[in-house]
């Protein structure tokens, strides 16, 4: 077996921090947008997804990329990769 056959397709994700008021977890909002089955209006959906931050580096507003890992804890199944773009 090749090493890229044994990866798995790990999911990554980015959204903004709507709250970081806990240590070392970020609540992120991810926007999704899906198109209604009979009428074709475009429905958005916000996600609300609790992320580990080891060293407390997102500030609320920021644009991040989070990506997808073993639990941390009871609602944390997600870990921060990078801040992509901070907050005025």
């Amino acid at each position: 077996m090749n090493n890229t056959e044994d990866k798995k397709n790990i999911r990554t994700l980015v959204g903004s921090i709507a709250s970081n008021k806990m240590d070392k977890t970020i609540v992120v909002h991810i926007e999704i947008r899906t198109r209604h089955s009979v009428y074709g209006k475009f429905i958005r959906r916000i996600l609300k997804l609790s992320v580990h931050d080891e060293q407390n580096l997102g500030e609320q507003g920021d644009t991040v990329k989070i990506q997808e890992c073993r639990p941390v804890s009871r609602h944390k199944k997600w870990v921060l990769v990078g801040v992509i773009e901070k907050a005025r």
